[in-house]
């Protein structure tokens, strides 16, 4: 799931430290990286699910072609998030994972070990937490609307509420270690410092930053 960069405002909290129109260049950077990384995952049908809806050709010229494309529907982030999944398991396919834009250093075998987690059956749930309280993975076998209704977004209690959630219904959850989104100017040193300790990472970012501290 995405924001398309130049559509809507992007990385409000790093406005301050970048000014808007770098924000927007290094959320780019975020998101071609990750649609990259998704591509390589073996047996994974990686789709763009973007908003705002009236954005479409902007996103068409950034994503890879061979992404499938589909626009955000619902009322709230909630919503959307369970539309889309919805609409992914009905499409036939076995299992269904969000994944964002905003946290370019995620190791991909986390990803991996969710996909087999809740394709093999082991899980009902997938969830990542991420270090602010809320997530930067979430994926089901099934429909879970109940997972994404009356969730206080953009709080520290996302990952809780939905654990107990799940916990409620009985579903089987695999948890996944804990990972950092970058929002602030203090997650963005902290990327900057993680790309500087490893020659591995998402490439663009990696020139992006480096570029920026010239």
């Amino acid at each position: 799931m995405t924001k398309v960069p130049g559509a809507v405002p992007v990385k409000s909290r790093l406005h301050a430290a970048l000014g808007p129109d770098t924000a927007t260049a290094l959320y780019r950077c975020f998101l071609l990286d990750r649609l990259d990384a998704l591509a390589a995952l073996e047996g994974v049908a990686a789709v763009v699910a973007y908003a705002p809806p009236e954005a479409e050709a902007a996103i068409s010229a950034l994503a890879p072609a061979r992404l499938r494309l589909l626009p955000q529907r619902g009322a709230d982030l909630g919503e959307r998030m369970a539309t889309l999944l919805d609409r992914l398991l009905a499409d036939g396919h076995p299992a269904a994972i969000i994944v964002g834009a905003d946290s370019p250093t995620l190791p991909m075998v986390w990803v991996a070990e969710a996909i087999r987690a809740l394709t093999e059956g082991t899980a009902d749930l997938a969830l990542g937490p991420a270090d602010d309280g809320g997530y930067y993975l979430i994926g089901v076998r099934a429909p879970c609307p109940f997972l994404f209704r009356d969730v206080p977004w953009s709080t520290a209690d996302v990952a809780r509420v939905t654990l107990e959630r799940a916990r409620e219904a009985r579903l089987r959850v695999h948890l996944l270690p804990r990972w950092f989104d970058v929002d602030t100017e203090d997650d963005l040193r902290r990327l900057d410092a993680d790309l500087r300790a490893s020659a591995q990472g998402p490439a663009r970012t990696r020139a992006f930053l480096r570029a920026l501290q010239a």
